[in-house]
Order: structure tokens, then C-alpha cells, then sequence
């Protein structure tokens, strides 16, 4: 797998984002509102995170898988 740590990495940060939001989506309080802004952030977290490569990853590998 290509810079596997870096794409977990992203993802976990992502989602943890994400079902944040979730969260205050099914609260049942009116009062509490989600943030487009910070889904659009969380995807762009997830998709850095996939197109990244680890430190210990050289360009030969990353192109070569």
C-alpha cells in the first residue's frame, strides 16, 4: 500500500471531523446547527491525506504501485 500511514492519518483525522458534525446534526437541539464549512474542510483533510506520501516513501515507490 502507498504511504499507508499518511492516508490513515488523513482519513482518521477527516472522519473524526465529520461525524462531529453528525453529531450535531442528530442532537435533537434546534439550537445546534452543522458547519458546511467544516465538512468541505474534513474532505479536503481525507483527500490530502490519500494523495500524500510518507517520509519513508520514495517517489520510485510511490510511482511504481
Amino acid at each position: 500500500m502507498k504511504s499507508w500511514k499518511t492516508t490513515v492519518s488523513g482519513i482518521v483525522a477527516g472522519l473524526a471531523i465529520i461525524f462531529t458534525q453528525v453529531g450535531y446534526l442528530l442532537d435533537n437541539d434546534p439550537a445546534t446547527t452543522i458547519s458546511i464549512e467544516a465538512i468541505v474542510a474534513a474532505c479536503a483533510v481525507i483527500a490530502l491525506g490519500w494523495n500524500s506520501r510518507d517520509k519513508s516513501v520514495s517517489t520510485e515507490e510511490q510511482v511504481s504501485k
